[in-house]
């Protein structure tokens, strides 16, 4: 992505987050929704933006639909706020990489098992080389 897509890919993600608040649908007030990231097409056709929240997989695709039926809303937001000679279509996409991280974070919990064997041990202290 060259430098200037990039910022305004940036641009756009703050537009979008800030008019995410202003946005009045009951489907959001349940969730905490944010843009997790935006990616802007070399010609400016296109944007995607994508939406993370918290509440599952099945919640994140109930405010990406909000968000995409909103999509006009969001096209006038950005165009008041940034000056394009062309505005991008808004394609929202789920990005779950949220629950990701809880199933990670999960799984490492459950590898930590407080009874941890002598051949556990040595492993470890050898991973605690100083270098002396």
């Amino acid at each position: 992505m060259a430098h200037n897509t990039q910022r305004l890919s940036e641009d756009i993600k703050r537009e979008i987050s800030a008019s995410m608040r202003e946005l009045k649908d009951e489907r959001l007030n349940g969730g905490l929704a944010s843009v997790s990231r935006c990616e802007v097409s070399n010609d400016l056709s296109h944007c995607k933006v994508y939406i993370s929240a918290h509440g599952g997989a099945e919640k994140t695709e109930e405010i990406v639909h909000v968000l995409q039926n909103a999509s006009g809303f969001f096209k006038k937001h950005v165009n008041s706020r940034i000056k394009m000679r062309k505005i991008p279509e808004f394609k929202f996409i789920p990005d779950n990489s949220l629950d990701y991280y809880d199933k990670i974070t999960s799984i490492l919990d459950k590898t930590k098992n407080p009874a941890v064997t002598a051949e556990g041990n040595e492993h470890a202290e050898s991973d605690n080389f100083t270098g002396d």
